[in-house]
């Protein structure tokens, strides 16, 4: 076997988008991202069989410190057969060397892995399908495992729902909770819009209001044009609209023929007076609004060859009030399923659904009505260089940015 220390992007990008365990944040595309946006050094590094053909992949992320030294970050790495411990072994090795020759302390992984079979509570399910095996192996070849976090306090969610699309449209469906289903049958009556439209400055004007309520600061607008920028054809849109003026004719119309119903008849009044009222509400809603067309959400899901993620998602009240959220999810899921992508994820909740730290609670509450699987991932593992830094670089890493200011 032999090692490749730059694989060719073609090379790379062939494997990487068709692998069993393809992952968009493995990809070329997702390198030059960091290297626009963060200032990261992409290394798209492989290995070869006796046959010269390609077996394994990793996109390292090599950050540099001030101490002359860097570490680097693989993220859902690295792409190969798990279930060939050979091919684990003899790459980790290649990875040691590679490291010495960069002066680099450390690479961090974690790869898109399940741990075990958890329950809606992420407890472990007895009897359950488990990758124990594997961890062991992992810690023997030497990585350090930082730990069972429940929340986000990794590089990447170690938690996340994920939808089996290899079934038929009924079968997906049918996974989806009586809530969820229930809010995209409501969402008919606003008449929502869907398109997929590049509009990076609405997305993120969206995108502000949703951190301010969530209690997380959005990165600038930059990042999110050198992120659409760099992904290319990776990536989708899925952009709500609703058209304000028309809604109040039809409104308008309705609370008319309720009006004149509740003249004929008091059978249902209080039924018929109550659906007046939430008409009223959406009246009042929707009269705040001085334009024909109004986007209210937008979400940005990424792919492989075979794989689909939710990944950014910007939105208002008014996106909450007409269950346009749950109608964005729900036609990116519909659009990944035509065509023919092996699941669908909703990147990321936590392992804690009971959880009080920020809105993360809610998040895990809003994901689960998906259905389908809950998933642990492995976790993260270190590959260390230099064991003395790598104890070190948090401290001197956090002293280094207080002085920067």
């Amino acid at each position: 076997m032999r090692f490749i220390e730059e694989v060719s992007k073609e090379e790379y990008q062939e494997f990487t988008r068709n692998h069993p365990k393809s992952h968009f944040l493995q990809s070329y595309e997702w390198g030059e991202f960091c290297r626009l946006a963060k200032g990261q050094i992409p290394h798209y590094v492989g290995m070869h069989n006796d046959n010269e053909e390609l077996v394994a992949t990793a996109l390292i992320l090599e950050k540099k410190t001030p101490l002359g030294y860097s570490y680097g970050y693989s993220p859902r790495g690295f792409l190969i057969d798990y279930h060939n411990r050979a091919y684990i072994k003899v790459f980790t090795n290649y990875l040691k060397s590679f490291m010495a020759e960069n002066k680099m302390i450390y690479i961090k992984f974690d790869p898109d892995i399940k741990y075990q079979d958890i329950d809606e509570e992420g407890n472990k399910v007895e009897g359950g399908e488990n990758n124990y095996e594997l961890y062991d192996y992992m810690l023997s070849l030497g990585y350090l495992h930082t730990g069972f976090y429940k929340l986000y306090e990794g590089n990447q969610p170690r938690y996340t729902f994920r939808i089996n699309l290899k079934r038929s449209w009924e079968e997906v469906e049918n996974v989806f909770s009586k809530t969820f289903q229930k809010s995209i049958r409501r969402s008919e009556q606003y008449n929502i819009e869907i398109d997929n439209n590049v509009d990076v400055k609405t997305f993120y004007n969206l995108l502000k209001e949703n951190s301010a309520k969530d209690g997380f600061e959005a990165r600038s607008e930059e990042f999110y044009e050198k992120f659409v920028e760099a992904m290319g054809d990776n990536i989708k849109f899925f952009n709500a609209s609703i058209r304000p003026k028309e809604l109040l004719k039809k409104i308008d119309n309705e609370i008319s023929t309720l009006e004149e119903e509740l003249t004929k008849s008091s059978k249902k009044e209080a039924d018929i007076k109550n659906k007046i009222a939430r008409l009223n509400k959406e009246k009042e809603e929707f009269s705040k609004i001085d334009e024909e067309k109004i986007v209210i959400c937008s979400l940005i899901c990424t792919y492989t060859a075979n794989r689909a993620w939710s990944f950014y998602i910007g939105s208002n009240d008014l996106a909450n009030f007409t269950f346009a959220v749950s109608k964005c999810y729900y036609e990116a899921i519909k659009d990944a399923f035509n065509e023919n992508k092996d699941f669908f994820d909703l990147f990321g909740v936590v392992g804690d659904p009971h959880t009080t730290y920020k809105n993360l609670a809610r998040i895990y509450d809003f994901k689960r009505k998906f259905g389908d699987e809950y998933i642990e991932f492995i976790g993260e593992f270190d590959l260390v260089n230099k064991k003395f830094l790598y104890k070190i670089l948090p401290f001197l890493l956090k002293i280094y940015r207080k002085i920067r200011g």
